[in-house]
């Protein structure tokens, strides 16, 4: 299997996806649902779910209507809606997120934030074998492993960090921070070379970040938890659950920001 023959293919399903999101966010009443579970979440995942295996019939993990394995060497990994909690909130730049693994490595990768602050649709994708990434069909050239925190890096955090900037600040120095609702999004923006890194605080699943994994592949980057060893995806339960917290992007800055204290975040008097 050639994934990159198939990329168009699975660009052109999410992006499918990606206007039922944008089509959802603008509902009058606001989109349907409440806390982390949007109506529209299911309906994107069975569309999904559908066209992915016309394109590729394999294993299936998904984050709405289950999972599928069974022992088949290829398995698409989906979220339908990475950030969901804060699309219901009416934030912008929850994500599509569509990545493939082959003997449980990341081979490709699709995300797409229909809905972002800057007003454009935003779509990065990558698979095994290409030497760029591609961003809204244009090429993206970039090398992570030259890449160092410095003053005008930004670190890629969630939405909450906004309410938190003072010890946010700390913790990216001497670079700034980012707030976004989609880990995957965060991950596909250092990939695309927005960031030096994309964080995650809270544990994440293999729909989270297996596509935004693959884009920073493509590109020399990492993916760590929060010991910095390799995020991995060998059995059913680190699938579930990966890592306590996660660190994408440049290698030499996620190995530093892993030795900081992310536990500041959560104090109460934290600001």
């Amino acid at each position: 299997m050639d994934t990159q023959n198939i990329l168009p293919l699975v660009i052109t399903a999410v992006e499918l996806a990606g206007a039922l999101l944008a089509a959802e966010y603008m509902r009058p009443s606001g989109p349907r649902g409440f806390g982390d579970k949007a109506e529209v979440d299911v309906e994107i995942e069975d569309v999904l779910r559908t066209e992915l295996l016309r394109v590729l019939q394999c294993d299936f993990w998904g984050e709405e209507t289950g999972h599928v394995l069974t022992g088949d060497p290829f398995c698409w990994v989906v979220d339908p809606n990475d950030g969901t909690s804060d699309f219901l909130k009416g934030l912008k730049g929850s994500a599509v997120s569509v990545g493939l693994l082959h003997d449980n490595k990341p081979v490709l990768g699709v995300v797409h934030a229909p809905v972002t602050p800057e007003g454009a649709s935003d779509c990065i994708a990558w698979a095994a074998g290409m030497d760029h990434l591609l961003r809204n069909g244009s090429p993206v050239y970039l090398d992570l492993t030259k890449q160092r925190l410095s003053e005008s890096s930004l670190v890629m955090v969630s939405s909450a960090a906004g309410k938190k900037p003072q010890v946010n600040r700390e913790l990216c120095a001497p670079g700034d921070f980012y707030p976004m609702p989609s880990i995957a999004y965060r991950l596909a923006k250092v990939a695309a070379g927005d960031g030096v890194c994309g964080v995650s605080l809270c544990p994440v699943s293999a729909h989270d970040v297996v596509a935004g994994h693959a884009l920073l592949m493509g590109v020399n980057g990492v993916l760590v938890d929060e010991d910095g060893n390799p995020i991995r995806y060998q059995t059913e339960a680190e699938m579930l659950q990966l890592s306590q917290r996660c660190f994408g992007g440049a290698p030499r800055v996620c190995a530093d920001l892993v030795a900081r204290d992310w536990s500041k975040v959560f104090a109460k008097d934290a600001h």
